[in-house]
């Protein structure tokens, strides 16, 4: 039986104009991780935005990345000053972090007309969003350009995080109501956990590995 006789589409997504492909992608690939990148300037004007392409590389050395969909003022202030702050965006921020993605000139600043209050990070040269429950340091390691996308992949050097969300060596998801981003306008808060243990070999019957 075929894909469309079960209720599928075949795609080819060659064959789809780049805003299909564009809404495809980020439609299916959801909830995705939300990158509220602080950084600032040559000139020291700061800058805040948010990018939705945005996840974990390495937990050792502790890398992530965010992916820039062309050149826009927080990749150039990233190239020039070799550093960003990452700041995790719950429920509370929501409105305040979409108020940052408004098209406002290289020259202004997008903290100010979010109503954001900006404090200086401990270890790099670019600022971090005070109200923001945790927030992750980062000096440049790698720009890799992908097709449309900048992937900019940082150092982890230094980590703050609000005592209200991290006990026991670890993060309290639901205190801590974290945003994604879904296809469109649309998000997803992170309100109600469900907890399902990695199974074992033997737990599913087959052969464990020696």
């Amino acid at each position: 039986m075929s894909e469309q006789a079960q209720g599928h589409l075949a795609l080819d997504p060659s064959t789809l104009p780049e805003r299909e492909r564009y809404h495809l992608l980020t439609g299916l690939v959801v909830p995705r991780p939300i990158a509220w990148v602080s950084t600032r300037s040559a000139a020291g004007v700061p800058n805040v935005a948010p990018h939705s392409y945005h996840n974990v590389v390495s937990t050792d050395p502790p890398v992530v990345h965010f992916t820039s969909s062309g050149v826009k003022d927080t990749l150039a202030n990233v190239r020039a000053t070799g550093a960003f702050v990452l700041n995790v965006v719950s429920e509370a921020l929501l409105e305040a972090m979409n108020a940052t993605a408004a098209d406002l000139h290289p020259e202004e600043d997008e903290a100010r007309w979010a109503g954001l209050a900006l404090e200086r990070a401990a270890t790099v040269d670019a600022p971090r969003v005070a109200a923001a429950p945790a927030h992750l340091e980062c000096t440049l390691r790698e720009e890799l350009v992908i097709g449309n996308g900048h992937l900019v992949l940082g150092d982890v050097v230094h980590v703050h995080i609000a005592t209200r969300v991290w006990g026991a060596g670890r993060v309290d998801q639901e205190a801590l109501r974290a945003v994604g981003r879904l296809g469109g306008s649309g998000y997803a808060v992170v309100e109600r956990v469900r907890h399902v243990p990695r199974p074992r070999a033997a737990d599913l019957g087959g052969p464990g590995r020696d």
